[in-house]
């Protein structure tokens, strides 16, 4: 590690802007425990699906949902866009945090986790896999941890957050919400759960942050 302050890398996608919250809640306690943290928000630039992604909400939810079935099943990548500083190097540990597209990890988080960059960033380095989801999140982690591991880095730990609800209620919720982008009661006729991550997630993320702090020898601070 540095020989001074161990530099943590997060490189997440979003787009409902929950795997941002998770990824911002983390980087509060890496920081107070004395890490130098940089944020990679990766974006998604293929002109196959920059119609779909260009604005939140959606403008047809259901067809946009749909329209990623095939792609995310297959396992497709596509163009993405990341920040220079994950080319800058240097990190002692790297985060990776992806929402769950149809059971797999989202397309742009794939993309690098896919190209050489990735290689280069992850080599020979320690990793964290952070999945955010409405209900399915074990095939989601295990990807990242594989695909992490492929490109050379050291899987140390991995975790997810979920939002509220049952299968039905929750993707009832998020499709609402995704059409809107307004926290909806009740959504064709059905009564909801909240669409977002439960109230729970900041506690999480604050000790699971400050579980990796542990392994990078950064102490409490009394």
């Amino acid at each position: 590690m540095s020989a001074t302050r161990p530099k943590v890398l997060f490189v997440y996608y979003t787009y409902s802007q929950q795997t941002r919250r998770v990824v911002e809640a983390m980087t509060d306690v890496l920081r107070e425990r004395g890490c130098e943290v940089e944020q990679a928000r990766i974006e998604f630039t293929d002109p196959r699906y920059t119609d779909l992604f260009s604005q939140f909400p959606f403008r047809h939810a259901y067809l946009a949902v749909a329209r990623m079935v095939s792609p995310q099943l297959r396992h497709a990548t596509g163009e993405i866009r990341v920040p220079d500083i994950v080319r800058e190097g240097g990190y002692d540990f790297v985060c990776i945090a992806s929402p769950t597209w149809w059971l797999n990890p989202c397309m742009p988080i794939r993309s690098f986790l896919e190209s050489d960059l990735a290689g280069t960033v992850l080599a020979g380095k320690r990793f964290a896999a952070i999945v955010v989801c409405h209900r399915y999140w074990k095939n989601n982690l295990a990807t990242l941890k594989a695909l992490g591991i492929k490109k050379g880095g050291k899987f140390v730990n991995g975790t997810h957050f979920i939002a509220a609800g049952g299968p039905v209620g929750s993707m009832l919720a998020l499709m609402g919400y995704l059409a809107t982008g307004v926290v909806q009661d009740r959504y064709l006729g059905v009564k909801l759960p909240p669409p977002n991550l439960q109230p729970s997630y900041a506690g999480e993320a604050r000790a699971f942050a400050g579980e990796l702090a542990d392994g990078l020898g950064c102490k409490a601070r009394g």
